[in-house]
């Protein structure tokens, strides 16, 4: 009788225990963490884009592709090479190797809305073509196959331009994004988006903003500027680099 209540005891024993790490399935993660020497793990890309989700700040599907291929990038993971079963659609980048994303936002007043019809007429006005992933794109004269100088998505997603549906088609703003390096040097890309971006908020009578929500000032633009400035003359150093 001593054997069997002991060996019962056992049974109920191992089984609180089962059943209390089943109820909390993160105490092994932590534990590792904390076991790690306390190092510091810095946050993804993609981690980043989800707590801003949660705060109401979500991203295109479009947007969301191009994020998804520069945190590979950045974290040194091989990208498969997109080859399409036909001629690539105006705005198909060549290749998918970028490592910076810059960003404006055009958004509509206080208790309004874009129209789709409207959208598509200013686009034609500034410029822009549409194309690759059902969204607008500036590219370079006489050489589309360089791939997007930039490109315009809708901020409700998946971020693309249903010309079957543009009729109905009603968004509280859109998205100039340019991925880097590019067809053009970054602060040509940029003194061409920049342009773009004011002609279509004046044609529809919008509010620019800079890639934090915020207004976009003179001290931003100049700030940017110099950003890209930069960012060119480190890709003039590597690619002296390279060439030698």
């Amino acid at each position: 009788m001593l054997r069997i209540a002991i060996g019962f005891a056992a049974l109920v024993l191992f089984a609180v225990i089962f059943f209390t790490s089943r109820r909390r399935p993160g105490l092994g993660r932590r534990a590792a963490m904390a076991g790690d020497g306390g190092s510091r793990q810095e946050p993804t890309l993609r981690e980043l884009l989800e707590a801003d989700a949660s705060t109401g700040g979500e991203a295109t599907t479009v947007e969301q592709s191009e994020l998804d291929l520069l945190e590979k990038t950045l974290a040194g993971e091989p990208v498969p090479e997109r080859k399409p079963a036909g001629p690539r659609a105006p705005g198909a980048r060549p290749d998918e190797n970028f490592d910076k994303v810059v960003s404006l936002f055009l958004a509509a007043r206080a208790g309004q809305a874009f129209h789709g019809p409207d959208l598509v007429v200013a686009a034609e006005k500034a410029g822009l073509v549409y194309g690759h992933m059902n969204i607008f794109h500036r590219l370079v004269d006489n050489h589309p196959e360089q791939g997007p100088v930039f490109s315009v998505a809708n901020l409700v997603k998946p971020g693309h331009f249903d010309m079957a549906s543009i009729q109905e088609l009603r968004t509280p703003g859109i998205s100039f994004f340019m991925a880097l390096p590019g067809p053009l040097p970054a602060l040509d890309a940029w003194d061409a988006m920049l342009p773009t971006a004011q002609r279509m908020a004046e044609l529809l009578d919008g509010v620019l903003l800079d890639e934090e929500r915020n207004a976009l000032g003179r001290q931003r633009i100049a700030h940017i500027r110099e950003d890209l400035r930069n960012y060119d003359r480190k890709q003039t150093k590597w690619d002296l680099r390279t060439t030698r």
